[in-house]
């Protein structure tokens, strides 16, 4: 077992647990954006990063763990403000339309910026655009998306079916579909988890939102993403939404 001591609660944990683990064993709340448990630990967003004594730098709480005798400060001014920056920086790339967008209170990364203060940005905006056909059943609003890469590691290892990926580099990077194909050229069968485990809330990824042509004839989940289901990349097995911007979830046309 491992003592450590967290914003003055001493806490023991077993050996390899990380420090947001043991944060959270301590009652302690530790913000998090990227991370997804045992799928994405790759600390990519820094919100999750807190102040060990010792240490100059700042270290990721979801993929570092703890030490015996490690005094964590997880909400300290250093800590805070890194964190303000970092989600400041985020939102530099991140279409801020909150009052407009449907998913307004129901955000994570909008209930964190209102936690952090963050009224206005001292950062330019550079907001990544990427062209999307919305006669798909899936659309995707690139704007809204932060390169968490969290739809894309449970997209490749839960659902086996590597939909998504980084694509560019720099600045330009952003996630799209993989090796930079067109949605056509890809076996998607909809199962929405790429939806359900984005940051952004509970039920929304990235931007992604299935279209209902009729609230009264849909049904979830559709024939082709139940289990042994399969899908064709032709699209003959793909249901066609259009006609409704109603976006409120994954849902399938009944009629054809």
């Amino acid at each position: 077992m491992v003592r450590l001591t967290i914003d003055g609660r001493e806490v023991e944990v077993e050996e390899h647990t990380t420090i947001l683990d043991a944060a959270r064993t301590a009652g302690v709340n530790i913000p998090t954006l990227c991370y997804l448990r045992d799928i994405n630990e790759i600390g990519s967003c820094r919100v999750c990063a807190v102040e060990v004594e010792g240490i100059d730098q700042l270290v990721a709480s979801c993929n570092n763990c703890v030490l015996d005798g490690m005094v964590v400060r997880t909400n300290s001014p250093k800590a805070r403000a890194a964190r303000k920056v970092n989600v400041e920086l985020l939102l530099s790339r991140h279409k801020t339309a909150c009052t407009s967008c449907v998913r307004s209170g129901n955000c994570t990364l909008q209930e964190l910026a209102n936690d952090l203060n963050i009224y206005y940005l001292d950062y330019a905006e550079h907001v990544p655009f990427v062209h999307w056909d919305k006669t798909y059943p899936l659309i995707r609003e690139n704007h809204k998306c932060i390169d968490c890469m969290r739809c894309v590691q449970v997209c490749d290892k839960v659902q086996a079916s590597r939909i998504w990926d980084a694509t560019s580099r720099s600045t330009h990077r952003t996630v799209n579909v993989v090796g930079g194909r067109s949605f056509d050229d890809v076996d998607c069968t909809y199962c929405g988890q790429c939806i359900t485990h984005c940051p952004m809330t509970p039920s929304a990824c990235s931007g992604l939102w299935p279209i209902p042509t009729s609230r009264r004839s849909c049904r979830w989940p559709p024939p082709y993403a139940r289990p042994g289901a399969t899908s064709s990349a032709s699209g003959q097995t793909r249901a066609r939404w259009a006609g409704s911007s109603l976006r409120c979830g994954p849902w399938v046309s009944t009629t054809s």
